[in-house]
């Protein structure tokens, strides 16, 4: 049987997105053009556009369509800046961000999963998406700074050098904390000085590297 992704597509928009206060037409736009299913494995193409997190490596997930707009949204991103994806897995982040922003820098931990991003990027003619590989709390300073960072997963704690690597007027967007006790919160940098704010609840899975370590105790 044949799955008409396009229709999944549009039900995806109009059931997860527009739902969820997503009105920004540029990504709506953007989410009803780039094809979700070419950017996981062949046996979960069917499942492409449910409201979940789906697995695309072991502990690594695409985030769910719903909390990933909203981020998009809330990082205000403007054409002809330059954005670092963290985390940016099999690149489907990417290709929307490539849809909004004038670069985007791509980083991702694991290389298989990078070049998984190379080829499903390449398939969709996207030209202005570099894939980069390191550890991902660190950021990729070679390409900094940045207008626009997004971490792709739910953190413990966001890394300074993450914040270091923004632009003056420079935003970054994180779910903070696991589970239902996910928050998803903008930092700005203005006048040399990073200021963060709550946006809204999110439950999104975690994205490994940026652990808590344990205090010790006597």
């Amino acid at each position: 049987m044949n799955t008409d992704f396009s229709e999944l597509r549009t039900k995806m928009v109009d059931g997860q997105v527009r739902t969820t206060d997503v009105t920004d037409p540029a990504i709506i736009e953007a989410m009803l053009t780039i094809p979700r299913e070419a950017f996981v494995g062949e046996k979960m193409r069917p499942l492409s556009y449910i409201d979940e997190d789906i697995e695309i490596a072991s502990g690594r997930y695409l985030m769910e369509p719903s909390p990933f707009a909203k981020l998009v949204q809330l990082a205000e991103i403007r054409p002809g800046e330059t954005v670092l994806d963290v985390g940016a897995g099999t690149g489907y982040s990417a290709a929307v961000l490539s849809r909004l922003a004038g670069r985007v820098v791509a980083l991702e931990s694991d290389s298989a999963l990078a070049e998984r991003a190379r080829a499903a990027l390449a398939t969709q003619a996207i030209d202005n998406v570099a894939v980069v590989i390191g550890p991902l709390a660190a950021g990729h300073a070679d390409a900094a700074p940045y207008d626009v960072i997004i971490v792709e997963g739910a953190v413990d704690v966001l890394p300074d050098a993450l914040l270091a690597e923004l632009r003056e007027g420079g935003r970054l967007v994180a779910v903070e904390g696991r589970g239902n006790a996910g928050v998803a919160r903008i930092y700005l940098r203005s006048d040399g000085i990073v200021t963060g704010r709550r946006a809204f609840n999110a439950a999104v899975k975690p994205l490994p590297g940026f652990e808590r370590v344990p205090a010790f105790v006597f």
